[in-house]
């Protein structure tokens, strides 16, 4: 059996790292038998006209789709188009979205046949050893489907007791080139699960609240396998991984064992760090930590149940210096009861903490209280359009905020920081600015080139010879940054250091097994990356 995982599109500027859940999933059919690919359309150009193409080409008897909210309607039309494309094809869909709206989703897309609800990997199992057959669809829990002109919503699924059991995320399959080249880090997780009950995520219903943890060895050899592809930068997304003091000195002493350097970064709640584990984690080579504080406010930590003081994150923040982590605090604006004077709290202790900090504007996904339980709340939802849902925009009101205030809030905060920042970019290389200051400079107009790189597939559009130049053969390394540069506007002398370093690393390249080609991002072999 053959199947297609899709990794629908994600905003780039929004900081994706390489799919975790994809990559999971696509590791669950492995292991289940399956012939599996993934098309990655979050580094790549999504077209209709390439889906096709790669539908045909693969001709999968599956394809399944994750997302979020925010990508969810894409991911969902990518389905029904699959499906357009090959009417055989069984499509399925899975991801914290669909597995709070199952029914919903499929009503609202007769193309979609499935939908995996929960953790996935034995669902995904279970429908492998059926062909998913759908006589046998009734006996599968965790999933939702048709039957009979009527949507099915199984019994959901039990949480998996033993992470162990499953397979490494078959990151192998996933374009890491592309993803290197915007350098942002790769995560993991350590364990699932999260006891603590804020009314507006919805990590514990889709984990379980009881922690399931890996064990150490195999986290590390999780670790040295990512080294592996030349990756040097990880992020841990646990919820609580910082929380279980023991079993972070067990994983510190076992990277530190192995000679494994690297940078790492992690999530962490401030009332469960200490300073002689910080300590430990940057001897490992942690060096920034980012804390959910959500409001400076301790009546609105108390309505989300956050379940912390503003003296905890005090502590925290002082703690992350005193060992050298950068800290990094986020607060959410527009949180039910929110008032112009808890803002303003907000803003006083924020800007007193001494550490990195910044704003999400509050968006009440499916399956979290704050949605589901809205009445009991002062919270007004405003849209149910899901593409307005990246935190970003104000989506809700409540009785003493308007969207427009809440908006003004963030705006102004943003400007304040993009003041300064334009001031540097104007200064670039005048010698007005710090080193530090120019650095950041390059590095962000490097960055927008890539993203234009990637979303836009400029080395499969401008990568071959020109006409009369030979039949299939590559641009140079001259043409190709002429035509780059020409196509972005982007200064000369950054294409050609961007495309150099691309190709030094083995990111690019114009030959395989000696024929010369077009030039082409190379996938993931580990023979792509040079040595060191």
């Amino acid at each position: 059996m053959k199947v297609a995982v899709v990794a629908p599109p994600y905003p780039l500027a929004e900081a994706p790292a390489p799919p975790l859940g994809v990559a999971y999933v696509a590791a669950a059919f492995l292991a289940a038998g399956a012939e599996t690919r993934i098309f990655d359309y979050i580094v790549r150009r999504y077209t209709r006209e390439k889906l096709w193409e790669e539908l045909d080409e693969f001709q999968p008897d599956v394809v399944g789709a994750t997302s979020v909210t925010l990508n969810y309607p894409l991911a969902a039309a990518i389905l029904a188009e699959a499906k357009r494309r090959r009417p055989e094809v069984v499509t399925v869909m899975g991801g914290p979205h669909v597995s709070f709206t199952a029914a919903a989703t499929l009503q609202e897309y007769p193309e979609i046949d499935l939908i995996v609800m929960g953790e996935g990997e034995e669902t995904i199992r279970d429908l492998m050893d059926a062909r998913f057959d759908k006589a046998a669809l009734p006996r599968i829990r965790g999933i939702a489907y048709r039957r009979d002109g009527s949507v099915r919503v199984n019994e959901p699924r039990d949480f998996i007791p033993d992470l162990d059991s499953l397979p490494l995320p078959a990151r192998h399959l996933l374009p890491l080139s592309r993803y290197r080249a915007l350098g942002y880090p790769i995560s993991i997780i350590t364990g699932r699960g999260c006891p603590y009950e804020c009314i507006f995520c919805q990590g514990r219903r889709m984990v379980g609240k009881r922690l399931r943890r890996r064990s150490v060895p195999l986290v590390v050899d999780e670790i040295a396998a990512i080294l592996s592809y030349g990756i040097d930068r990880i992020n841990i997304a646990d919820d609580l991984f910082v929380s279980e003091k023991r079993r972070v000195r067990e994983v510190c002493a076992e990277i530190r064992r192995r000679g494994l350097r690297f940078a790492w970064s992690a999530f962490a709640r401030v009332n469960t760090v200490d300073g002689e584990t910080l300590e430990i984690m940057k001897d490992a080579g942690c060096d920034s930590l980012s804390f959910g504080v959500e409001s400076g406010n301790p009546e609105m930590l108390a309505r989300i149940k956050k379940g912390i003081t503003l003296d905890q994150v005090r502590r925290a923040v002082r703690l992350c210096k005193e060992a050298g982590i950068l800290a990094h605090a986020s607060f959410v604006v527009g949180l039910p009861g929110e008032s112009p004077q808890t803002l303003e709290e907000t803003e006083r202790f924020a800007s007193s903490l001494g550490a990195l900090y910044g704003y999400h504007i509050l968006a009440p996904f499916p399956g979290t209280t704050i949605r589901e339980e809205v009445a009991q709340y002062d919270l007004e939802i405003l849209t149910d359009d899901w593409t307005k849902y990246d935190a970003n925009r104000a989506i809700t009101r409540t009785s003493r905020l308007t969207p427009e205030e809440i908006n003004a809030f963030v705006d102004r905060f943003e400007g304040e920081i993009m003041a300064g920042w334009q001031r540097q970019v104007r200064d670039y290389g005048t010698g007005a600015n710090t080193p530090e200051e120019d650095l950041l400079v390059a590095g962000y107009f490097r960055t927008q080139f890539v993203y234009r790189l990637l979303s836009e597939d400029l080395i499969e559009r401008l990568g071959r010879a020109g006409e009369g130049e030979g039949e299939g053969a590559p641009a140079s390394r001259e043409l190709l940054c002429s035509r780059l540069v020409a196509e972005t506007e982007s200064d000369h002398s950054l294409v050609e250091r961007t495309i150099d370093d691309f190709i030094a690393k083995g990111f690019l390249k114009d030959e395989i097994d000696g024929e010369k080609r077009p030039w082409y991002w190379t996938h993931n072999n580990r023979r792509d990356v040079p040595p060191g």
